[in-house]
């Protein structure tokens, strides 16, 4: 993070991603966030600038941004706001808590965000503008795509696929081999034990669709 960096949204999940950059070397400029009620504010010591139009102050190539905004569902307003930043030009930090374990030859990528207690192993693939969150577990060979949320507490056994879009709620357990379609949902603590098809919703252990 050589260049200083604008959060946005000021959420619990920026909240987060500031106690991990407050722990690097990372220069944080400040927040943005729609609601002005916050204009003035700090968290953990850092200002809220403004609402998103302050990002057009700042020339791309004088800061990067961090996607502050969480997801309880499917991360679509994540997703939103990750593209509507990169067809201005603006290019998106990559955040990893230095109490993360993650192996040599991980491939993440752009904006991805990786949470204190993590463990990465090898083989594995983050997607763009993915989270990986608190004290979640990626075994070998693990290729998750661009605009996951692994939320906290999840357990991928190896070789395990999601794809892009799809939300994995706290505590769930996917076993070995399978894959995940784009746009799932996994409900927290769910146990997968089969591959699931692009934009279902399951929910159990074993887990199963719902509606």
């Amino acid at each position: 993070m050589s260049l200083p960096v604008i959060i946005l949204g000021a959420g619990g999940h920026a909240k987060v991603l500031i106690g991990a950059m407050l722990a690097t070397s990372a220069v944080i400029k400040g927040v943005v966030d729609s609601n002005t009620a916050l204009v003035g504010s700090r968290i953990l010591g850092v200002p809220v600038l403004g609402g998103d139009d302050v990002v057009a102050e700042f020339n791309p190539s004088q800061i990067r941004l961090v996607n502050g905004v969480g997801s309880i569902g499917l991360p679509v307003l994540r997703q939103r706001l990750y593209e509507r930043f990169k067809i201005l030009g603006y290019d998106f930090a990559t955040v990893v808590h230095p109490s993360a374990v993650v192996a040599s030859d991980v491939v993440i990528g752009e904006g991805a965000q990786v949470m204190a207690g993590t463990v990465i192993q090898p083989g594995s693939q983050i997607g763009c503008n993915t989270i990986i969150n608190t004290r979640a577990s990626v075994d070998h060979d693990c290729i998750i795509s661009d605009h996951v949320h692994i939320s906290p507490g999840v357990t991928f056994s190896g070789g395990v696929d999601v794809g892009a879009g799809s939300h994995i709620g706290t505590g769930a357990t996917l076993i070995q081999g399978v894959s995940i379609g784009r746009g799932c949902l996994v409900s927290a603590g769910a146990v997968v034990v089969k591959d699931i098809s692009a934009g279902i919703k399951v929910r159990g252990v074993p887990a199963r669709e719902f509606v």
